[in-house]
């Protein structure tokens, strides 16, 4: 019992990444009686670990729900170094695996769970809620440590010099308990808690600097309920963030509270009485709320849009014009000696032919400058995601295809192919397997590459090319024999136009099978898009701009199909997503896939 009356405390372990992370878990001794099973998903501080949320859950006294906490990689009794992990964006994956492992394991769907994260870990918090967008019922995030005080002048600058000699360096915290909390018993267990971590990587921290500038920058599209807690005396991080960060969400029920005179570490204070008192009321409004319906995100979603927050080219001043006009001469006079930006300037930068060049990333080009261009050119940060997505794409399809049965015939449809180089690779290493796979296409030309690479591959399985528009209903002859996974990848991201999608959807939803999947993409942020919308042309042949659509509008599209999201794969930089939905009546409120 661990000296709790209300909870048997547990132990236990989830996979994520390939590795086996360690987690605690509060089970109520008596439950919530003819409702929902409701839980409390706890994060904790930078340098701390899970065995810190014990008291908070006594604290808090929710004691007819489940709480649960886990130590993130490199903390308490989790594997990897101390203060470190492969990446920030890592940490986000875990929490991403954690409530999946959560609601799987415990029968407790997302939408009953309350995220309480405190300091970094509600940095990790909010990344999540932002690139995944899993419909959590709100989150408590005290102190967010979206702008670390380092005291120390051009510390970021000499830390991201510094790595590049030392890559796996790493910095001692200067924080003192006396500067977390006023109280002298926690102050006194912080200093002798040896599973405390002093020092976390300097890659991890520009990392986490870097993530916390994107979110604040892109928060609009957060619609989940958030209540805030800004220390008012906080030495560790800055406070004018997370009023940016507050003032920008889209939530409908938010709130914001300066605890006066608390220090950072704002649920450890010796006072705690105002902090339960409003999260309390907080937890109380979340759950007497009906959860957000596809219907509202996407009414949201279109109110951000019509108030110019979701535009990818805003009118610029003359200096940008000018800027901009010599960008689009370079590019369309020395340019061209880099055959990818070759392709791009006749085909389309966003053309299936540029992005079977990108995948291939293979630079080349006409004389030495040629070659020096295109590599440059194929390393920018849109094209490493494009690389990436491909590879989440494909990671998705084989855990797919794992899991049907290897007896029964598998049949894939891919409504707008391009060169069909993700699926095509993926069914070479599967030629011991009855698959049927139909490739689709607006253009010829891309079926003829496409059809050409299948020859290439020498693949055994069938494989049928169609000339079909992706968003008319006339692609989608719902008497046709249905496919088990239908995929959806780069196209939706063209387009702004909801309407378009919901046809095309709609489409799918009578060619796929009872139980079967789509896997689709999104782009739900990009770094440089009024570089790309000023400079670069589309396959159309026009300036190539592009509305990001927020991964949770893109999931409520999907929702309002047919479909239950089952899981979001994501790259480092944020920018695509690949995610796998399931299809029929009877999908069930709990489901999960493996990674392949």
């Amino acid at each position: 019992m661990n000296g709790f009356s209300a909870w048997q405390q547990f132990e236990g372990g989830f996979l994520t990444a390939g590795e086996r992370l360690f987690y605690r878990g509060w089970q109520p001794q008596q439950e919530r009686p003819n409702t929902p099973r409701r839980a409390f998903i706890f994060l904790h501080r930078g340098h701390e670990h899970s065995a810190r949320i014990a008291p908070l859950v006594e604290q808090l006294g929710y004691q007819q729900d489940w709480a649960f906490a886990w130590d993130a990689r490199g903390h308490g009794h989790s594997p990897g170094a101390r203060g470190d992990a492969p990446s920030f964006m890592q940490l986000v994956q875990d929490l991403d695996e954690f409530v999946r492992h959560i609601s799987s394991t415990y029968q407790i769907a997302p939408e009953n769970m309350l995220l309480i994260a405190n300091s970094v870990g509600a940095v990790v918090a909010s990344t999540w809620l932002h690139d995944y967008a899993v419909p959590v019922r709100g989150i408590v995030m005290a102190a967010a440590a979206f702008d670390i005080n380092l005291y120390v002048p051009l510390a970021k600058p000499a830390l991201r010099l510094a790595i590049g000699f030392k890559p796996d360096l790493f910095v001692k915290s200067y924080i003192r308990s006396s500067m977390l909390t006023h109280c002298p018993k926690q102050a006194a267990l912080y200093d002798a808690d040896p599973l405390i971590a002093k020092a976390i990587s300097a890659r991890i921290l520009l990392e986490l600097a870097d993530t916390a500038k994107r979110i604040v920058q892109d928060a609009h599209v957060i619609q989940t309920p958030t209540l805030m807690l800004v220390a008012g005396r906080d030495y560790v991080v800055k406070a004018a963030p997370q009023q940016q960060y507050f003032q920008k969400l889209s939530a409908k029920l938010k709130r914001l509270v300066v605890v006066p005179e608390s220090f950072h570490a704002i649920l450890y204070e010796a006072d705690m009485s105002l902090t339960l008192r409003v999260i309390h009321e907080f937890i109380a409004d979340c759950y007497e709320a009906e959860p957000q319906s596809a219907e509202q995100v996407l009414k949201q979603s279109a109110e951000l849009e019509s108030a110019g927050l979701q535009s990818a080219a805003p009118k610029l001043g003359l200096a940008k014009q000018l800027f901009y006009g010599v960008q689009r001469l370079l590019l369309n006079s020395l340019g061209r000696l880099s055959v990818g930006m070759q392709i791009g300037l006749t085909h389309g930068f966003d053309s299936g032919k540029s992005l079977d060049y990108v995948y291939e990333n293979q630079p080349q080009g006409r004389l030495v400058l040629g070659k020096i261009l295109d590599q440059g050119y194929l390393q920018a940060v849109g094209w490493r995601g494009i690389r990436q997505r491909k590879t989440d794409l494909q990671h998705a399809l084989i855990a797919l295809i794992e899991q049907h049965p290897k007896e029964q015939p598998l049949r894939i449809l891919d409504i707008a192919t391009g060169s069909g180089r993700y699926v095509l690779e993926i069914l070479k290493r599967y030629q011991d397997r009855d698959i049927q796979a139909t490739l689709r296409d607006f253009l010829p030309q891309n079926l003829a590459d496409a059809e050409q690479l299948a020859q290439s591959l020498a693949l055994k399985q069938s494989v049928t090319f169609e000339v079909r528009d992706a968003f008319s209903p006339d692609s989608y002859p719902a008497l046709a024999e249905p496919f088990d996974i239908v995929i959806v990848s780069g196209l939706y991201e063209l387009f702004s136009d909801n309407n378009l999608i919901a046809k095309s959807l709609a489409g799918i939803s009578q060619q796929i099978a009872e139980h079967g999947h789509l896997v689709y993409t999104g782009q739900p942020w990009h770094p440089q898009l009024e570089l790309i919308a000023n400079t670069l042309n589309n396959h159309r042949g026009e300036m190539w701009v592009m509305r990001p659509r927020p991964q949770a509008e893109m999931d409520a599209l999907v929702s309002k199909a047919g479909g239950r999201k089952l899981k979001t794969y994501i790259g480092t930089d944020g920018i695509f997503t690949v995610s796998v939905a399931k299809f029929g009546k009877a999908h069930g409120s709990v489901q999960s896939i493996g990674h392949g």
